[in-house]
């Protein structure tokens, strides 16, 4: 199942236990890395949700989901082999929420003085689960079972 009822300092306490415990160094995605993963990297077919142009194939969602989570890796991955980017549930990014920048720009970071984390994917509840689909939640904020988290394990 996908971690859920979880805010954002929690998942940090999380990630620095863990790292702790394994002295490896585990962090959330950036907004921008966890796009990249979810559009397929640089094998991307560019399609709407991560891994098809069907919602049906790869997300669960308001249309299949009963309103409720589903074990991970019962929809099909995207192009890089990661399951459940679209739908399930959202996931927190380390990113403050912003608007975007127009200049260009390579990993940005998002504002400065936001009060509140990106989240990205959906979830099971919504019918919108785009792959650009991006929202904002307090970071201290219980989410409910809406919200949950995945690692990136820095190299």
């Amino acid at each position: 199942m996908p971690v859920e009822f979880i805010s954002w300092d929690d998942a940090q306490e999380f990630i620095r236990k863990l790292n702790e415990m394994t002295g490896k160094q585990y962090r959330l995605p950036t907004e921008a890395e966890w796009e990249y993963a979810a559009r397929g990297g640089n094998k991307s077919n560019r399609y709407k949700f991560s891994g098809s142009n069907n919602i049906n194939m790869v997300a669960w969602y308001v249309g299949n989901s009963d309103m409720e989570t589903h074990p991970v890796e019962t929809k099909l991955p995207n192009e890089l082999g990661i399951y459940d980017m679209s739908g399930n549930v959202e996931e927190w990014c380390s990113d403050w929420y912003g608007a975007y920048s127009k200049k260009n720009q390579t990993n940005p970071k998002g504002a400065a003085d936001d009060p509140s984390r990106v989240v990205r994917g959906n979830c099971y509840r919504s019918g919108f689960l785009h792959v650009s689909y991006r929202s904002a939640r307090e970071p201290n904020h219980p989410p409910g079972s809406l919200v949950g988290f995945r690692l990136v394990l820095v190299p």
